[in-house]
């Protein structure tokens, strides 16, 4: 029988005759709202109080009366948001307050991050046992790699806010701990943002950097990193590539040299007629800049092909890793022809994360505006003729927030319902979180990226 969402992308083929129909994704897990197996409600831990005296290691918190960055996100436009109005900040589970960010599979674990944008959050970096809890169709979570290492407040080298997490070729887990707590009209930046990498065969921390003042002043545009490890696993000679979306710069880290530098280039700001959104009933604007970094397959030289898009654009540019990790580059007043555009997707093919696949040489895209997830392969020009919809559904796949492929070729979707959330009211009695997934040579089929 076919799929509600396959069903759904033939409409909008036979309607628009821009779509040709993929294989859907399977749904995997969803939520009414998240719970987890500790929601720190017990006294077995001291619970953090968001209300008390913050910490600022060494001179930041001396510094931190800097003017930030303002951005469309932070103004409702004239929407009522629910958020935060009545929160009890000595809780340390608010239901409602929940909304997972971002997904990442391996060996047996779904890794599902909850960044704190609220108070009532008892973990922001979790995970799903698949072998006890794969079968539930609305598992808990448990904290990763304890809930003791997520409680902020009672010791600063504890986890404040993860937004999206990745595996590199080594079996290490990487995140960006943004350090700050984005509570609305109270937002703190309690910790220096870091990089953290974990030995996924032990959960044990292997390096943890904390990204230099002078690089950034806070974490609030760190949503995700890509991790480059050269050819033959070579793995303390990985590199790291940072977008931020709030200042526009792509950052580069240097395990082997413990290192960070900042790119600057006019390709990475947001699209202005491409900031008009509308999902999930929501019409608003976003501005957000440099969102999601991927890298296609190796070139005969060695060299990879940086793939990379702002949120709010419909466009794709390139640039070599030969490039960013030379960090006398990224001084240069002038770039020359380094940073190309590629192309476009097409209106409306907004995108949050992409993914390249060595498999089949296909980029997947989690596409918002048309609540769903595309795809281009790489061996075609980047036309809009060229993008293909792998499923889409505009009432049970509202903005995919996240998308990674593992291992084993499994491509993994977030859906998170996260305008709703900000610009109205989530429903608490129908499903607003869902993960997906499908083998990636079977998502390709019927589209036009086989």
């Amino acid at each position: 029988m076919m799929s509600r969402s396959v069903f759904l992308c033939c409409i909008q083929f036979l309607i628009a005759f821009s779509f040709v129909c993929g294989e859907g994704l399977t749904e995997v897990f969803k939520w009414k709202q998240m719970d987890f197996y500790n929601r720190g409600d017990g006294r077995a831990v001291r619970q953090p109080n968001p209300s008390a005296p913050v910490v600022f290691p060494s001179s930041y918190g001396r510094r931190r009366q800097k003017r930030e960055v303002i951005t469309s996100r932070d103004i409702f436009q004239g929407l009522q948001s629910r958020s935060g109005a009545n929160d009890d900040d000595s809780m340390p589970y608010i239901p409602y307050n929940n909304v997972p960010m971002g997904v990442t599979h391996f060996r047996g674990r779904v890794f599902v991050t909850m960044p704190r944008r609220r108070v009532g959050i008892p973990s922001t970096l979790n995970y799903i046992d698949m072998g006890r809890d794969g079968k539930q169709n609305s598992p808990k979570l448990y904290a990763y790699p304890s809930f003791e290492a997520n409680q902020f407040n009672i010791s600063e080298q504890n986890l404040v806010s993860v937004y999206r997490t990745t595996v590199d070729a080594c079996h290490r887990l990487w995140f960006i701990d943004t350090g700050m707590l984005e509570y609305p009209n109270n937002r703190q930046q309690i910790r220096r943002p870091s990089i953290w990498i974990v030995d996924l065969s032990t959960d044990r921390q292997l390096k943890r950097f904390d990204i230099p003042e002078d690089i950034v002043e806070t974490g609030r545009g760190l949503a995700s990193l890509t991790i480059d490890v050269p050819s033959g696993n070579e793995c303390d000679q990985a590199y790291a590539y940072i977008p931020d979306l709030v200042n526009r710069r792509l950052y580069v880290y240097s395990l082997a040299t413990d290192r960070m530098w900042s790119f600057e280039h006019n390709y990475f700001n947001f699209d202005p007629v491409a900031g008009d959104l509308h999902i999930g009933g929501q019409t608003f604007r976003w501005d957000d800049g440099i969102f999601s970094v991927t890298m296609g397959p190796e070139q005969p030289d060695g060299s990879r092909d940086v793939y990379f898009h702002a949120m709010a654009s419909n466009n794709e540019f390139v640039v070599s890793n030969r490039v960013l990790q030379m960090e006398s580059n990224a001084a240069r007043s002038d770039h020359g022809n380094d940073f190309r555009l590629l192309g476009s997707r097409g209106q409306n093919k907004q995108s949050t994360m992409h993914q390249y696949d060595p498999r089949t040489g296909v980029v997947f895209y989690a596409e918002i505006q048309t609540n769903g997830v595309g795809c281009w392969n790489s061996k075609n020009p980047f036309t809009d003729a060229n993008h293909g919809t792998v499923a889409a559904d505009e009432q049970t796949m509202i903005y995919p927030s996240d998308l990674t492929i593992d291992e084993d070729g499994t491509m993994w979707v977030m859906t998170n319902s996260m305008p709703i959330f900000i610009y109205s009211t989530l429903d608490a009695n129908v499903f607003n979180f869902r993960i997906w997934k499908k083998d990636t040579r079977d998502a390709k089929r019927n589209t036009v990226c086989v």
